[in-house]
């Protein structure tokens, strides 16, 4: 049996054996139908699903990367190596991004999750340094690309991150790297990214918010809290409740999530889905630790005061009152979990499991993550194989959105999932070959077919 009718196989039959758990509406049911044109009848076998992936051409250039349902066209935008308005050129590795709505355009903020230096900008954290952030300004109707430029350099892996309600974005050094010959300064922090300035600003390490192997960021708009993924084994999940709610440089405090009774709850594996976990916070007395000099780490001071064990921790996503994070490697087989987090107080929230993968052949390793405007999760895949775009219904049910076809790099993964403001184009990197993809409905068709 091919690879991709064992996968359809083992998720129908996951499907029949209760694996999909319902999860609460991440929106009202109704507001699953109330974004995009007029659509003929959903024809999906699964409920949310989109029907089976086909070979698709890009509009704009006429290859061939992507297989997406019938009903989708996409265009490839910001290509690894093409000139950018700035007169640089685009760096690779595209890994975490968000969009917004500003002069009636789409601006996308998008991570470069590379390593040593040099810089690729001007105003460098550190010019030794080669990750950073690009800036995209994309037509909204055409989905082509308008303008381009460097807006953070000289920094280390910048893999995720999370987009803030005052507009802006965070984005996350994956990485504890000591300044040595090789880096002129210390790693392992979050910057934060202005929207509106068209080019790089200086940057300010947030270094309150902790210096660990960041991954993503999501902030309540309700309180100005920012929740936080460490991409490490084992792993922590964080808050940072700020001084000044909307200005993170203004410092705050740093703390990490425990599950109340139970000193280290190991999450790991052995987990019930849609048990819910009393759990409360611990302080992080020192976020900034000097790591060179042998003082603790951020996560064995949390863990030294009963903090929690995760794996892995990557995409992370604020929706409808709750934060929605994945376990990369987390499960009974390793292949992936999909967590929820609903605070009910200042000091306390439920820790759920919402999904846990069965089979690689059913879900691979999710990275990042989001929310989309009907409420559908979408799952950037990065395991080893085949890669796909997947969504997961309100309902539990998980189903392919997307293949990577790109020749010789059918294995690379994706990531940077975001959905524009309105609703109406899903933004998707693939890193290996660095390219940006824009995807939405064919005329007829509509996201209010299936599930996101």
């Amino acid at each position: 049996m091919g690879t991709l009718d064992r996968r359809s196989f083992l998720r129908a039959s996951a499907m029949a054996g209760g694996a999909a758990l319902a999860f609460e509406s991440l929106v009202a049911r109704a507001d699953l139908f109330a974004v995009g044109a007029a659509s003929r009848a959903p024809t999906a076998t699964l409920a949310g699903d989109y029907g089976p992936l086909v070979p698709k051409q890009t509009n704009n250039t006429g290859e061939t990367l992507l297989w997406l349902p019938e009903g989708f066209q996409y265009t490839v935008i910001g290509k690894a190596g093409a000139p950018m308005a700035d007169g640089r050129l685009t760096p690779g590795a595209h890994d975490g991004m968000a969009a917004f709505d500003l002069n009636g355009m789409t601006y996308l903020v998008r991570n470069h999750e590379l390593g040593g230096g040099p810089a690729y900008g001007g105003l460098p954290y550190d010019p030794t340094a080669a990750g950073g952030t690009t800036t995209l300004i994309v037509d909204p109707v055409t989905r082509l690309l308008a303008y381009d430029f460097a807006s953070l350099s000289g920094t280390v892996r910048n893999c995720a991150g999370g987009l803030t309600p005052w507009g802006s974005w965070i984005s996350s050094e994956e990485t504890t790297q000591n300044a040595n010959a090789s880096f002129s300064k210390n790693h392992g922090y979050n910057f934060e990214v202005s929207v509106t300035a068209l080019g790089e600003e200086v940057p300010v390490a947030l270094k309150a918010m902790g210096r660990f192997s960041h991954e993503a960021v999501a902030v309540d708009p309700a309180t100005g809290i920012v929740y936080q993924t460490e991409d490490a084994g084992p792993a922590g999940f964080f808050r940072f409740i700020p001084n000044q709610p909307g200005n993170l440089a203004a410092g705050g405090r740093l703390q990490m999530l425990r599950v109340n009774g139970v000193a280290n709850y190991d999450t790991r594996t052995g987990q019930t889905r849609g048990q819910q976990l009393l759990a409360s916070w611990v302080p992080i007395s020192e976020p900034d630790p000097d790591l060179q000099g042998g003082a603790t780490s951020v996560g064995a001071q949390g863990r030294a005061l009963g903090a929690a064990l995760f794996v892995r921790l990557e995409g992370c996503w604020y929706s409808d009152g709750r934060i929605f994070f994945t376990s990369t490697n987390g499960g009974n087989i390793g292949r992936g979990q999909v967590w929820e987090f609903a605070p009910v107080s200042n000091t306390e929230g439920y820790l759920k499991l919402i999904f846990e993968s069965p089979s690689a052949d059913v879900l691979d390793s999710p990275d990042n993550i989001c929310v989309s405007p009907r409420g559908g999760l979408v799952l950037c895949e990065d395991g080893s194989g085949e890669e796909f775009v997947h969504g997961l219904t309100q309902d539990g049910q998980i189903f392919q959105f997307a293949k990577n076809v790109v020749p010789g790099q059918e294995g690379s993964e994706f990531a940077g999932a975001t959905f524009s403001p309105n609703g109406a184009t899903l933004f998707v990197n693939l890193q290996g070959p660095g390219h940006t993809y824009a995807i939405w409905p064919r005329p007829g068709y509509s996201w209010a077919d299936g599930a996101l």
